[in-house]
């Protein structure tokens, strides 16, 4: 399912996955939208995020994601964005 704010465009997009998950059962991705995926990587490390995984390429050149946790531990994605 999806919900798609119609002023601004951002969406929320659940996705059930098969395999469990211990802890947390949820997360953020983030598509950036002004910057690259690799640039939005690098500013949210200035601002204390850390990497959890990283499969950039993983499908093909400007493939993949990052997986980021922020100073609390909470992981999210960035995606790849059109930028």
């Amino acid at each position: 399912s999806m919900i798609r704010d119609p002023e601004t465009g951002h969406q929320v997009l659940f996705i059930e996955v098969p395999e469990p998950v211990r802890g947390k059962n949820w997360h953020f991705d983030v598509r950036p939208r002004e910057r690259s995926r690799d640039d939005e990587v690098a500013w949210l490390q200035e601002y204390g995020a850390t990497e959890v995984a990283d499969h950039r390429g993983i499908y093909g050149p400007g493939s993949g994601w990052v997986t980021l946790a922020d100073p609390e531990g909470n992981q999210f994605c960035v995606l790849r964005s059109p930028a």
